[in-house]
C-alpha cells in the first residue's frame, strides 16, 4: 500500500540468502568428492605402475629364456650334423641336458669305451648306437625334437656319479619336460642292444618313429657263394654216385631255419641245426686231415682241402653268429656278424 511521497512501503519484498550452515555443508561435500578423486587417481596410478614394474622383468626374463633355448638348439643342431652321436663332458651334459630350458629330448648312451676298460659289450653297443643315429640323422623326418649323446666314463666320471650309475652301457631317455622316468631308463638285458629294439623303445617314450637303415653287408653273398662253390666241389667229387641229392631227410634238415631270439628259449630245431653246424665244422676237419695224410694225388688232395678250409669257416662262422642272435652280449663273431 503506498501513500504519498514521504510514505514508507510497509510490505517490502524480502532478500533470500544461504545460511552459514549450508554453504559450509556443500563446501565440505565439494572437498571430500576432490579428496577421494585425488586418492582414485593416485591408487589407479600405483596399481599401472606396479604392473609395469612387474610385467618388465617378465618379458625380459622371458625373452632371456628364449634366446638361450634358440642356442641350445643351434649349438646341437651344428654337432649334429658333424657327428650323430654327441660325445659329451660333464659341462656339456649339465647345459644341454640337465639344466632347463630344454624343448627336446636326448637319448643318451652312457659307455665305456677305452681298451683298459675291456667292456667288449659297449663296443658293441655303440656300433648299433651309431646305425640307429645314423639312421634318424640322414632321415627324410629328421627334426630338431630328438638327439643322441654318448657320455664315456672317462670323460664325464661325474656324471655317472650324479646320477648314481654304475654299469655300462646304459641308454636312459632325458625327455622334453621334467625328469626322466622309470621307462625312460632302457632295459637292455630284456630287450638286448640291436638298433631295432632301441628304435621301438624311442618311440614309446617321444613318439618319434625311427627307421633303421643298416649299411650293406657283403658278409653274407661272399658266404653264400663259397657254400656253393663247396657244394658244387662236393658234388664234383661224388658225381658218380649222386643219390644223395634226393635223401628227404638230409633236405628236411636242409630246411629248418627255427632260431630263437633270446637266449632264456631254444626251438627243437635249434638242436639240430647246431649239431649240423657242428658237424659241417668237424667234416671240414676230417677232410684238411685226409688232404694232408691221404697217398691221393696232389690234384685231389687240394680240393679236399679247400673244401675242408672252406666247411670249417662258413659252418664256424654261422654257428657264432646264431650264439650272438641269441645272446646279444656274445663277444665273438667270425666273417657274419
Amino acid at each position: 500500500m503506498r501513500k504519498g511521497k514521504g510514505s514508507i512501503c510497509l510490505f517490502s519484498r524480502p532478500t533470500l540468502r544461504p545460511s552459514r550452515s549450508k554453504v559450509s555443508l556443500i563446501e565440505g561435500r565439494g572437498a571430500n568428492m576432490a579428496a577421494r578423486w585425488w586418492v582414485w587417481c593416485v591408487s589407479l596410478t600405483m596399481a599401472v605402475a606396479l604392473l609395469i614394474v612387474y610385467d618388465v622383468p617378465s618379458a625380459s626374463a622371458q625373452r632371456k629364456k628364449e634366446m638361450v633355448l634358440s642356442e641350445k638348439v643351434s649349438q646341437l643342431m651344428e654337432w649334429t650334423n658333424k657327428r650323430p652321436v654327441i660325445r659329451m663332458n660333464g659341462d656339456k651334459f649339465r647345459r644341454l641336458v640337465k639344466a632347463p630350458p630344454r624343448n627336446y629330448s636326448v637319448i643318451v648312451m652312457f659307455t665305456a669305451l677305452q681298451l683298459h676298460r675291456q667292456c667288449v659289450v659297449c663296443k658293441q653297443a655303440d656300433e648299433e648306437f651309431q646305425i640307429l643315429a645314423n639312421s634318424w640323422r640322414y632321415s627324410s623326418a629328421f627334426t630338431n625334437r630328438i638327439f643322441f649323446a654318448m657320455v664315456d666314463f672317462d670323460e664325464g666320471s661325474d656324471v655317472f656319479q650324479m646320477l648314481n650309475m654304475n654299469s655300462a652301457p646304459t641308454f636312459i631317455n632325458f625327455p622334453a619336460k621334467g625328469k626322466p622316468k622309470r621307462g625312460d631308463t632302457y632295459e637292455l638285458q630284456v630287450r638286448g642292444f640291436s638298433a631295432e629294439q632301441i628304435a621301438r623303445w624311442i618311440a614309446d617314450r617321444t613318439d618319434v618313429n625311427i627307421r633303421v637303415i643298416r649299411p650293406p653287408n657283403y658278409a653274407g653273398p661272399l658266404m653264400l657263394g663259397l657254400l656253393l662253390a663247396v657244394i658244387g666241389g662236393l658234388v664234383y667229387l661224388r658225381r658218380s654216385n649222386m643219390e644223395f641229392l634226393f635223401n628227404k631227410t638230409g633236405w628236411a634238415f636242409a630246411a629248418l631255419n627255427y632260431i630263437h631270439g633270446s637266449s632264456q628259449a631254444q626251438f627243437v630245431a635249434e638242436t639240430h641245426i647246431v649239431l649240423l653246424f657242428n658237424g659241417g665244422v668237424t667234416l671240414g676237419m676230417v677232410l684238411l686231415c685226409e688232404a694232408a695224410t691221404s697217398d691221393m694225388d696232389i690234384g685231389k688232395r687240394k680240393i679236399m682241402c679247400v673244401a675242408g678250409i672252406g666247411l670249417v669257416v662258413l659252418f664256424f662262422s654261422w654257428m657264432l653268429s646264431i650264439f650272438r642272435s641269441k645272446y646279444h652280449g656274445y663277444p665273438y663273431s667270425f666273417l657274419m656278424s
